[in-house]
């Protein structure tokens, strides 16, 4: 597992996406940066450090400092690739990778990496709509670092997020996978997580959660609860909650822009909810900060 520092923001040199239609073979070469390659559709095969890996449709590969690698077999392949540096990026060993991929998704736990996400080295984006998000999000990236300078940083600050993107998407699919007791109802469970971390300001109904997830809420409220150990509608508050104080405490916003930005339209709600949650009014807790 790598996981990358997310406190620390890496610095992009080049990136971009090739379609080799006729058979290519990697060159060899010796770099002292990492190389993130992201496989749209064919097959590229190459070694590093005498290792050999075969990468396909949706396989991520990450391409390490000082480290030899080259090719070793000719084939078509669409990748996109993203050369940059990081001072903290860690190989480091989960003992426990359901308890590291539970914690990566609830409020109330920190995973055992701290401020790190981790992935492997080499995995596949096995979901559709994830991958679909990555390549879009590369996407992006390409059209900012084509544009002037001053996007460097910006392009830079989207490959922190693409990172969160990956750890995610891979986390998720453990979850769903390497886990045989996994039902149907928890894996969905995990996506809900997934989508309230993401969409917490938007509004979520049980009705928008029904259509969105294909499923019936009590069963799903009853799955959720299982897992996070509260309903859905709690867990939803204690995120908007969580981001509100953190405005409370960074920020200069008024108590008005802050319940509107985290997904409370009525101030006089959000207000009840903060107390309710932090035994504080947001007035109070915003002035002994």
């Amino acid at each position: 597992m790598l996981a990358v520092n997310m406190e620390l923001v890496p610095t992009v040199t080049f990136l971009g996406f090739v379609a080799y239609t006729s058979p290519w073979i990697h060159f060899k070469r010796n770099v002292d940066e990492y190389i993130l390659y992201i496989i749209k559709s064919g097959e590229l095969h190459i070694e590093e450090n005498g290792e050999r890996y075969v990468l396909r449709k949706g396989d991520v590969f990450m391409l390490e400092p000082n480290l030899d690698h080259e090719g070793f077999e000719k084939h078509v392949c669409d990748y996109y690739y993203i050369h940059f540096k990081h001072p903290d990026i860690q190989t480091v060993h989960i003992g426990d990778m359901e308890s590291y991929a539970r914690s990566f998704f609830l409020e109330d736990q920190e995973p055992e990496a701290g401020c790190s996400h981790g992935f492997p080295k080499h995995f596949n984006l096995a979901n559709l709509n994830a991958r679909s998000q990555v390549y879009n999000h590369l996407n992006e990236m390409g059209q900012l670092y084509q544009r002037k300078n001053y996007n460097r940083s910006m392009t830079a600050l989207k490959l922190s997020e693409l990172f969160v993107q990956l750890s995610r998407a891979y986390l998720a699919e453990h979850l769903q996978s390497a886990r045989k007791r996994t039902t149907k109802g928890e894996a969905t469970a995990y996506e809900l997580l997934d989508y309230i971390h993401q969409h917490y300001p938007d509004k979520i109904t049980g009705s928008d959660i029904e259509a969105r997830f294909d499923c019936n809420f009590d069963y799903l409220n009853r799955i959720f609860n299982k897992i996070t150990g509260c309903s859905i509608t709690h867990y939803v508050n204690k995120v908007r909650v969580n981001r509100a104080r953190e405005l409370l405490e960074k920020t200069q916003m008024t108590i008005g822009e802050v319940a509107e930005l985290v997904g409370f339209g009525d101030i006089y709600y959000f207000s009840k909810v903060f107390k309710k949650y932090v035994g504080l009014s947001p007035a109070y807790y915003k002035g002994t900060r």
